[in-house]
Protein backbone atom coordinates (compact mmCIF):
# COMPACT_ATOMS: atom_id res chain seq x y z
CA UNK A 1 0.00 0.00 0.00
CA UNK A 2 1.49 3.59 -0.49
CA UNK A 3 2.00 6.06 1.86
CA UNK A 4 -0.72 9.01 2.28
CA UNK A 5 -0.02 12.17 1.06
CA UNK A 6 -0.71 13.97 4.70
CA UNK A 7 -0.37 12.52 7.63
CA UNK A 8 -2.08 15.25 10.98
CA UNK A 9 0.41 14.93 13.61
CA UNK A 10 -2.42 15.43 16.32
CA UNK A 11 -0.66 13.99 19.16
CA UNK A 12 2.16 15.70 21.41
CA UNK A 13 4.35 12.62 21.75
CA UNK A 14 4.23 12.29 18.28
CA UNK A 15 5.37 15.45 16.91
CA UNK A 16 8.22 15.42 20.26
CA UNK A 17 9.88 12.00 18.79
CA UNK A 18 9.29 14.20 14.92
CA UNK A 19 11.07 17.49 15.63
CA UNK A 20 14.55 16.51 16.44
CA UNK A 21 16.92 17.47 13.71
CA UNK A 22 17.61 13.97 12.34
CA UNK A 23 14.25 12.55 12.70
CA UNK A 24 13.18 15.49 10.30
CA UNK A 25 15.94 14.62 7.88
CA UNK A 26 14.83 10.64 7.81
CA UNK A 27 11.65 11.49 7.84
CA UNK A 28 11.70 13.98 4.47
CA UNK A 29 14.68 11.51 3.18
CA UNK A 30 11.95 8.21 3.46
CA UNK A 31 9.62 9.65 0.83
CA UNK A 32 11.44 7.30 -0.86
CA UNK A 33 12.22 4.00 0.44
CA UNK A 34 15.75 3.01 2.15
CA UNK A 35 17.74 0.82 4.57
CA UNK A 36 19.51 2.34 7.74
CA UNK A 37 22.74 1.21 6.01
CA UNK A 38 22.02 3.92 3.14
CA UNK A 39 20.81 6.74 5.16
CA UNK A 40 24.07 6.28 7.14
CA UNK A 41 25.67 6.77 4.38
CA UNK A 42 24.04 9.56 2.74
CA UNK A 43 24.03 11.42 6.40
CA UNK A 44 27.41 10.22 7.01
CA UNK A 45 26.19 9.19 10.74
CA UNK A 46 27.08 5.99 12.32
CA UNK A 47 24.54 2.78 11.31
CA UNK A 48 23.58 2.06 14.94
CA UNK A 49 22.41 5.69 15.87
CA UNK A 50 20.59 5.79 13.08
CA UNK A 51 19.22 2.54 13.27
CA UNK A 52 17.90 3.73 16.70
CA UNK A 53 16.23 6.91 15.79
CA UNK A 54 14.88 4.78 12.67
CA UNK A 55 12.81 2.37 15.29
CA UNK A 56 11.94 5.08 17.83
CA UNK A 57 10.13 6.60 14.67
CA UNK A 58 8.96 3.23 13.66
CA UNK A 59 7.22 2.58 16.62
CA UNK A 60 5.38 5.99 16.84
CA UNK A 61 3.85 5.17 13.14
CA UNK A 62 5.99 7.85 11.26
CA UNK A 63 7.93 5.20 9.11
CA UNK A 64 7.09 1.63 8.12
CA UNK A 65 8.27 -1.59 6.65
CA UNK A 66 8.54 -1.92 3.02
CA UNK A 67 10.69 -4.87 2.16
CA UNK A 68 13.22 -6.71 3.79
CA UNK A 69 16.55 -7.95 2.01
CA UNK A 70 18.77 -10.77 2.86
CA UNK A 71 22.39 -9.28 2.73
CA UNK A 72 25.89 -11.17 4.09
CA UNK A 73 24.17 -13.09 6.28
CA UNK A 74 21.76 -10.41 7.95
CA UNK A 75 18.71 -8.66 7.03
CA UNK A 76 18.57 -5.03 5.81
CA UNK A 77 14.97 -3.58 6.83
CA UNK A 78 13.98 -0.90 4.01
CA UNK A 79 11.94 1.60 5.62
CA UNK A 80 9.48 4.98 4.31
CA UNK A 81 8.03 7.31 5.33
CA UNK A 82 3.95 6.81 6.39
CA UNK A 83 2.94 9.94 4.69
CA UNK A 84 4.22 11.99 2.30
CA UNK A 85 4.07 15.17 4.34
CA UNK A 86 3.07 15.66 7.63
CA UNK A 87 1.14 18.53 9.18
CA UNK A 88 0.82 19.66 12.60
CA UNK A 89 -2.35 20.46 14.07
CA UNK A 90 -2.53 23.95 15.84
CA UNK A 91 -4.59 22.40 19.17
CA UNK A 92 -1.29 20.43 19.88
CA UNK A 93 0.57 23.50 20.88
CA UNK A 94 -2.06 25.21 23.53
CA UNK A 95 -2.57 24.39 26.57
CA UNK A 96 -5.76 21.38 27.00
CA UNK A 97 -8.74 22.73 26.71
CA UNK A 98 -7.48 26.34 25.76
CA UNK A 99 -8.26 26.54 22.24
CA UNK A 100 -12.41 25.69 22.48
CA UNK A 101 -12.30 28.14 25.43
CA UNK A 102 -10.35 31.20 23.47
CA UNK A 103 -12.51 30.60 20.62
CA UNK A 104 -16.09 30.00 21.65
CA UNK A 105 -15.72 33.77 22.91
CA UNK A 106 -15.21 34.87 18.96
CA UNK A 107 -18.41 35.21 17.44
CA UNK A 108 -17.24 38.32 14.84
CA UNK A 109 -17.03 36.88 11.49
CA UNK A 110 -14.29 39.56 10.45
CA UNK A 111 -11.87 38.37 13.35
CA UNK A 112 -8.70 36.98 12.54
CA UNK A 113 -8.64 34.53 15.37
CA UNK A 114 -11.98 33.08 14.07
CA UNK A 115 -10.43 32.48 10.88
CA UNK A 116 -7.28 30.77 11.52
CA UNK A 117 -9.42 28.34 14.11
CA UNK A 118 -11.66 27.42 11.13
CA UNK A 119 -8.93 27.20 9.09
CA UNK A 120 -7.08 24.86 11.56
CA UNK A 121 -10.26 22.71 11.95
CA UNK A 122 -10.66 22.40 8.02
CA UNK A 123 -6.87 21.22 7.81
CA UNK A 124 -7.35 18.58 10.97
CA UNK A 125 -11.16 17.35 9.40
CA UNK A 126 -9.82 16.93 5.46
CA UNK A 127 -6.89 15.75 6.55
CA UNK A 128 -7.75 12.89 8.71
CA UNK A 129 -10.72 12.21 5.94
CA UNK A 130 -7.88 12.15 2.92
CA UNK A 131 -5.85 9.82 5.06
CA UNK A 132 -8.64 7.57 5.80
CA UNK A 133 -9.50 7.59 1.55
CA UNK A 134 -5.97 6.89 0.98
CA UNK A 135 -6.07 3.64 3.31
CA UNK A 136 -9.15 2.76 1.16
CA UNK A 137 -8.09 2.96 -2.12
CA UNK A 138 -10.64 5.96 -2.73
CA UNK A 139 -10.53 9.60 -3.52
CA UNK A 140 -11.79 12.41 -1.35
CA UNK A 141 -13.97 14.51 -3.23
CA UNK A 142 -13.19 17.99 -2.24
CA UNK A 143 -13.13 21.18 -4.49
CA UNK A 144 -11.74 24.82 -3.54
CA UNK A 145 -12.45 28.36 -4.64
CA UNK A 146 -9.71 31.16 -4.79
CA UNK A 147 -9.74 34.33 -6.07
CA UNK A 148 -8.22 37.79 -5.49
CA UNK A 149 -10.36 41.18 -4.61
CA UNK A 150 -8.91 44.68 -4.77
CA UNK A 151 -10.84 46.72 -1.98
CA UNK A 152 -11.38 50.53 -2.09
CA UNK A 153 -12.38 51.06 1.88
CA UNK A 154 -12.62 48.77 4.86
CA UNK A 155 -16.30 49.10 4.26
CA UNK A 156 -16.20 47.19 1.17
CA UNK A 157 -15.28 44.30 3.29
CA UNK A 158 -17.95 43.87 5.29
CA UNK A 159 -20.53 44.29 2.62
CA UNK A 160 -18.99 42.08 0.24
CA UNK A 161 -18.64 39.46 3.37
CA UNK A 162 -22.74 40.14 3.44
CA UNK A 163 -23.82 39.49 0.11
CA UNK A 164 -21.55 36.61 -0.74
CA UNK A 165 -23.03 35.15 2.58
CA UNK A 166 -26.69 35.74 0.98
CA UNK A 167 -25.37 34.06 -2.16
CA UNK A 168 -23.67 31.12 -0.33
CA UNK A 169 -27.25 30.82 1.28
CA UNK A 170 -29.65 30.43 -1.50
CA UNK A 171 -27.04 28.17 -3.67
CA UNK A 172 -27.05 25.92 -0.69
CA UNK A 173 -30.67 25.87 0.05
CA UNK A 174 -30.99 24.89 -3.85
CA UNK A 175 -28.86 22.08 -3.91
CA UNK A 176 -29.87 21.43 -0.20
CA UNK A 177 -30.74 17.37 -0.44
CA UNK A 178 -32.74 16.08 2.02
CA UNK A 179 -30.62 11.82 2.99
CA UNK A 180 -27.81 13.78 0.85
CA UNK A 181 -23.80 13.52 1.76
CA UNK A 182 -23.26 16.97 3.78
CA UNK A 183 -20.40 19.04 3.03
CA UNK A 184 -18.93 21.56 5.07
CA UNK A 185 -18.52 25.19 2.81
CA UNK A 186 -15.77 27.48 4.51
CA UNK A 187 -15.03 30.99 3.02
CA UNK A 188 -12.48 33.28 4.34
CA UNK A 189 -10.45 36.31 3.41
CA UNK A 190 -7.63 37.83 4.59
CA UNK A 191 -5.24 40.60 3.31
CA UNK A 192 -2.94 39.26 0.64
CA UNK A 193 1.00 39.38 1.77
CA UNK A 194 2.78 42.21 0.66
CA UNK A 195 5.14 41.08 -2.20
CA UNK A 196 9.01 41.92 -1.07
CA UNK A 197 10.84 43.88 -4.00
CA UNK A 198 12.53 41.88 -6.68
CA UNK A 199 10.05 39.25 -6.72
Amino acid sequence: MAATQISLMDEPERLRVALTPIRRQLLARLREPASAVQLAAELGRPRQRVGYHLKVLEQEGLIELVEERRRRGCVERVMRATAKAFLVDPDVLAAPGQVDADFTRIADRHAAEHLVEVAAGTVREVTRMAAEADRQGVRLLTFTLEADVRFAEPGDVHRFTDELAEAVSRLAARYDTAGGRPYRLTAGGHPAPRKERGE
